[in-house]
């Protein structure tokens, strides 16, 4: 025993320490990491690559751990499965490349209502711990022909199109693969990488703790639809930083589930840190809802350029969702050329109007405490927009040291206790704000350099709607 000891000492110093065999597979696997080719994946593109690489995640985590290393090409997929202690890097040069064909991601249970079955993501994990994906490689979603399925599956096309086009558009009837969904997992890192085209959203954790994402290169054509960036639902201590997203859909959003189904799992979406990124193109810079009936708390937003986003700050719900967002910091952000920076809302959807009242219930949205601070905007349509509803207003809202430039006004309805401290609102036309259904606003602050043809200065509140 001794003579083996000392020997195996000797390898390791020779740099060929001892190796393991896989119980996943007939393979060797080295203790510290292992490349999927040697469990048989060709990364020639082609070939479905899928059982060799969860062959290597399954033997990495039969050893207690290691990292799985995808080496240069171009690997075929479906959904792999991420096990506790594993890392998979996909090294410069490599792109995992999803499948085009649906029965490649099983069918698994909604989060929030396990009796639904949604469609697998392209790298899944549930319930897992110290995970981590990483590489200076790509993954890359194929979503054009997913995007295309969605689009000849929509209610207009039902009834004029050809056997051949309704089988295609049945490939989406239970949903389209995320490029990642991590559920109830612990201590996650996902760094570095490049993710292109995902056929639905990229980076979706779920009731998950201790995430970080890094570094990531997030990006897809203009119009794809639903393609966000990152969407934290549910979870707790999440840190998004150095991130670049450019996406047909919101960049950034935060969730907790939809209606009674957010609302009974209580899960809010909370201990949000959100910095050093650059959003450009998408529906929304950082969005908050519509789905966060189980609430979200305790945000910080900073350091942030957006740049062409149609929103910068979106914050939405509707009636019947209930939940409270609440505790959100804004800060050190500059915006060019998105239209419409600041939108807060409660009619995201739905038929209802801010004139309309109804009883106050666990479906009523509640927005309150926000802070915005050292933002510039220009380029913009609307100064912004802050819409609550008539039974339970916005409330506690504070701008500080606030520029923007716009063609229009900053609009209030339904809202009361917002706060303008150090603000300059310059419209190129009609009055600075316009207020409806408000109460105790504090524009002591708000200045404007006369654009609109106001004088400039401090505008006055009058006995009217509209300040100018």
């Amino acid at each position: 025993m001794k003579i083996l000891i000392a020997l195996s000492a000797l390898l390791c110093l020779a740099g060929t320490c001892p190796t393991i065999r896989s119980a996943a597979a007939d393979e060797v696997v080295s203790s510290e990491s292992m490349s999927v080719r040697r469990f048989g994946a060709t990364g020639d593109g082609k070939t479905l690559d899928t059982r060799a690489i969860n062959q290597a995640v399954e033997a990495c985590a039969n050893v207690g751990g290691s990292t799985v290393t995808v080496p240069p090409g171009r690997y075929l997929t479906g959904t792999i499965t991420l096990r506790s202690h594993v890392t998979l890097d996909v090294s410069a040069g490599a792109t995992l490349l999803a499948s085009e064909d649906p029965t490649d991601y099983p069918l698994e249970p909604d989060s929030y209502d396990p009796s639904k079955q949604i469609r697998g993501p392209l790298i899944d994990a549930h319930d897992a711990e110290n995970i981590t994906l990483t590489g200076r490689g790509t993954i890359d979603g194929q979503g054009q022909v997913w995007w295309r399925r969605l689009e000849l599956a929509s209610p207009r096309n039902v009834g004029v199109v050809s056997d051949a086009v309704k089988a295609e558009a049945a490939k989406v009837a239970d949903g389209r693969p995320h490029l990642i969904r991590l559920v109830r997992c612990k201590d996650v890192l996902i760094e570095r990488l490049h993710l292109k085209d995902s056929p639905e959203w990229n980076v979706h954790p779920v009731l998950c703790k201790f995430v970080r994402v890094d570094g990531l290169l997030i990006e897809a054509a203009a119009g794809s639809h639903n393609t966000d960036g990152i969407n934290p639902e549910s979870c707790r201590n999440v840190q998004i930083t150095n991130c670049w997203i450019d996406t047909g859909d919101d960049c950034v959003t935060l969730k907790s589930g939809m209606n009674e189904l957010g609302r009974r799992m209580g899960r809010p979406d909370e201990n949000i840190t959100i910095q050093n990124c650059v959003m450009m193109r998408g529906h929304g810079g950082v969005t908050i809802g519509s789905e966060m009936s189980g609430g979200v708390r305790n945000v910080t937003v900073t350091n942030c350029v957006f740049q062409g986003t149609d929103i910068g700050i979106r914050i939405k719900s509707q009636r019947g969702r209930g939940g409270v967002v609440e505790g959100l910091t804004v800060s050190n952000i500059v915006m060019q050329d998105v239209p419409h920076p600041f939108t807060i809302t409660t009619f995201y959807m739905g038929k209802d109007q801010p004139g309309d009242i109804f009883p106050i219930d666990e479906g009523t949205p509640r927005f309150r405490d926000f802070m915005f601070s050292n933002i510039t905007a220009r380029g913009a349509n609307d100064a912004g927009s802050i819409t609550g509803l008539k039974e339970m207003p916005v409330s506690d809202i504070c701008f500080s040291n606030v520029r923007i430039q716009s063609k229009t006004s900053f609009t209030c309805a339904n809202a009361r206790q917002v706060q303008f401290l150090n603000c300059r609102l310059d419209p190129v036309s009609g009055p600075v704000i316009v207020l409806k259904n408000c109460s105790r606003m504090d524009i002591a602050g708000l200045q404007t350099s006369g654009a609109s043809g106001s004088p400039p200065g401090n505008p006055r509140l009058p006995g009217q709607d509209s300040i100018r």
